[in-house]
């Protein structure tokens, strides 16, 4: 990972920040639940990076025996019934009265805020990788920022030329071309050199990840492959000759594969990863698969940044009912890679 790395002995376990996401939604249920599920803070040291007054309604909301501690620094030890939080300069009112399950831009400011506060500190080296809960998109516009996702953010902040979301579960990994964009704009991004880049940072991800020969399966945007130019002609004009020009660079790249089969063929052990057309060709796959445990990974940003691949579910916040499985995954996967390096156990 690019940035400076934190100094630490060699036996000591990295240190993971973890944000709150929109306090108006689940994001500080299912980390309030993460933090005290069983073994759960014996895999990093952690750290959440938002507000202590929220995280201890969140803790209160699940009777989790814990309580919240702000911290200076975010390596500062606190109890073992406690939880440091970490806040920059939080300029905003009081948050933990905020409604829960309502849009509103003091929190969407607040949750971009701590997305933001926690990338400084993973770049800084001051932290070995982050695990976020969701924002909502809609409340963080109406707080100023166009970007549309924590993808977005990190991209503009660090000025990183590609940046892609890999969503994984056990037996299944999927890389997307693009993520946050309509469906017509998402085909057009369809192009060779697209396609292309895609493939080399995949590659390149996985092999400093522990996989030395990754194979890459491509799929097909169109149905049934384009069936030779009659269904669509990305196939042939710039997926296939993508994969060609991957293949001649040493990458072990198949396809266009057809997406009604590429993702089981994955699942069976054909490939080790997918490579998706657009968002929701990746997502619904990921989700039919094993929805509970799928988490995101960024490739192409300077830090390792996890995450929930859940949003913010208002319609059921602050009722304690959010499943905080996949925030354990994102804590699990971060602290993985940042012992490891590896992907092999995920």
């Amino acid at each position: 990972m690019a940035g400076t790395a934190r100094q630490q002995p060699p036996d000591r376990p990295p240190l993971i920040a973890l944000t709150l996401g929109d306090p108006a939604g689940v994001g500080p249920e299912v980390v309030a639940k993460a933090l005290a599920a069983p073994g759960v803070r014996a895999l990093a040291d952690l750290v959440v990076v938002g507000n202590a007054g929220v995280l201890d309604r969140a803790f209160a909301l699940v009777d989790a025996g814990l309580h919240a501690v702000p911290v200076a620094d975010p390596a500062e030890p606190v109890a073992h019934d406690a939880v440091g939080v970490y806040e920059d300069d939080p300029p905003y009112p009081p948050l933990e009265d905020l409604p829960y399950g309502r849009v509103s831009a003091t929190a969407g400011a607040a949750a971009v805020a701590w997305a933001t506060t926690a990338a400084r500190l993973a770049i800084d080296g001051r932290v070995d990788g982050i695990a976020t809960a969701p924002l909502n998109k809609e409340a963080a516009n109406l707080a100023g920022h166009a970007e549309v996702g924590h993808q977005e953010i990190y991209q503009k902040m660090t000025g990183a030329e590609r940046v892609m979301t890999m969503l994984l579960a056990p037996g299944l990994r999927v890389v997307h071309l693009t993520t946050h964009r309509s469906l017509r704009d998402a085909c057009d991004a369809v192009t060779l050199d697209a396609v292309l880049a895609a493939l080399r940072l995949t590659h390149d991800f996985f092999t400093g990840h522990g996989i030395a020969e990754p194979r890459i399966a491509a799929a097909a945007l169109n149905p049934h492959g384009g069936e030779a130019g009659l269904l669509g002609s990305e196939e042939t004009t710039a997926i296939a000759p993508a994969v060609q020009a991957a293949r001649e660079l040493g990458i072990d790249a198949t396809g266009p594969v057809p997406a009604d089969t590429v993702f089981n063929q994955a699942i069976d052990g054909a490939f080790d990863v997918v490579l998706a057309m657009y968002h929701d060709q990746g997502h619904i796959a990921i989700k039919v698969h094993d929805w509970s445990r799928s988490v995101t990974v960024n490739l192409g940003l300077p830090f390792l940044r996890t995450s929930v691949d859940h949003g913010t579910a208002f319609d059921i916040a602050g009722r304690g009912t959010a499943d905080p499985v996949g925030m354990i995954e994102a804590v699990r996967l971060a602290a993985q890679l940042a012992r490891t390096g590896s992907l092999v156990a995920v």
